[in-house]
């Protein structure tokens, strides 16, 4: 009996700490396999020219030298099999659409949890299109007529994020931190605290944020404008 081969998996994002994030996500995760990692279009670019394709390509939109979105297109026009899968802060149709446009199958935020980033790996590969939970309600709201009660104001967009408990001085300086790629122990030095300490204000910062993981965390709070 043949034995299933795990999904491989190459990774672009030019945030060192999310990027660490995704590709811990992909080594934690049975039945995937890392293919590679990139931190920018020109490193992507690279690693595609070698000629390995990987079955799935997870890309952020946002990257330093250049849009993800062409990147998306240079991968699909090189290896036409690959699935690719959006990782991105932007929750906006227009995003949404030039991901699409370019190649993407499926589009997710970066505040996901582990379980949602590989079950969204694992419908791309199988030919799925996978969306946030924020974006799908989006486009609904646009497709479905709604009330007058209950229909979004013009030219709003996405919906707000709810109000939030106020992050302190202190959880800020650990989640900039952590956002850093510091670990628990390494903040704690840093900052001269206790390691109960520093875990004890990461687990008020999730409570506060409504999050589950460090990845969300970072993203909720710079969505909600709490760190820069």
């Amino acid at each position: 009996m043949t034995e299933t081969q795990p999904i491989s998996v190459l990774v672009v994002d030019d945030d060192e700490f999310l990027l660490a994030e995704f590709v811990d996500m992909v080594l934690a995760t049975e039945g995937l396999s890392l293919a590679g990692s990139a931190n920018s279009v020109a490193t992507a670019r690279a690693w595609m020219a070698k000629g390995n394709p990987p079955d799935v390509a997870v890309i952020d939109l946002g990257l330093p030298d250049g849009s993800g979105t062409e990147t998306i297109r240079d991968l699909v026009a090189m290896s036409p099999q690959v699935a690719v899968l959006v990782i991105t802060v932007f929750c906006d149709e227009d995003h949404l659409m030039q991901a699409l446009e370019a190649g993407a199958r499926g589009y997710l935020l970066k505040e996901c949890s582990q379980q949602e980033f590989e079950k969204a790996i694992r419908q791309v590969h199988a030919g799925e299109s996978p969306l946030s939970a924020a974006i799908a309600r989006h486009l609904l709201r646009r497709l479905v007529p709604s009330s007058p009660s209950t229909s979004a104001q013009p030219g709003k967009g996405m919906p707000p994020i709810p109000a939030l408990d106020a992050l302190s001085r202190r959880e800020i300086e650990i989640l900039s931190c952590i956002a850093n790629g510091h670990s628990v122990p390494e903040t704690a030095d840093l900052l001269s605290l206790s390691r109960h300490t520093v875990s004890t204000h990461v687990k008020n910062i999730y409570e506060k944020l409504a999050v589950n993981n460090r990845t969300q965390a970072v993203n909720r709070a710079r969505a909600t404008g709490q760190l820069r």
